[in-house]
Order: C-alpha cells, then structure tokens, then sequence
C-alpha cells in the first residue's frame, strides 16, 4: 500500500490519458502530478492552494491557458 495516499484521478478523465492526478500526503498536502509522465514530478500544494486551485479550474479562470492566450 501507497504510504503517502492512492493517486485519484476524476472519473470523467480522458481515455486517451490526458489527466492530472492527485493524492493527499502528509500534513494536509496534496501531490498534483501529470497522469502521463508520473515519473517527471510533482507538484507539492498546502490544503489552501489546491482549494484555490480547484476553483479556479470550476469557475473557468484558467481556460485561458487552454488555448494559449497569456
């Protein structure tokens, strides 16, 4: 068993592996890793950050990124 959290990923995610995934770690953190390259990192985000984060991606502030606008 995973001593850190299982990595989740949304139920809804692309077939074609196009996803992010996270798990929880130690002391309220979450991991954020790409569902594609799980060797290449992680990103390390506190309780807050990845509530910020999460909103930002419902409410659309981040499609932007999506199309390459800056």
């Amino acid at each position: 068993m995973n001593p850190e959290g299982a990595w989740r990923k949304a139920s809804a995610s692309a077939m074609n592996g196009n996803c992010v995934e996270v798990r929880p770690v130690r002391d309220g953190h979450v991991e954020v890793r790409d569902s594609k390259d799980p060797d290449g990192g992680t990103v390390l985000l506190d309780a807050g950050n990845f509530a910020g984060l999460l909103n930002d991606i419902k409410t659309g502030d981040l499609d932007s990124l999506l199309s390459g606008a800056a």
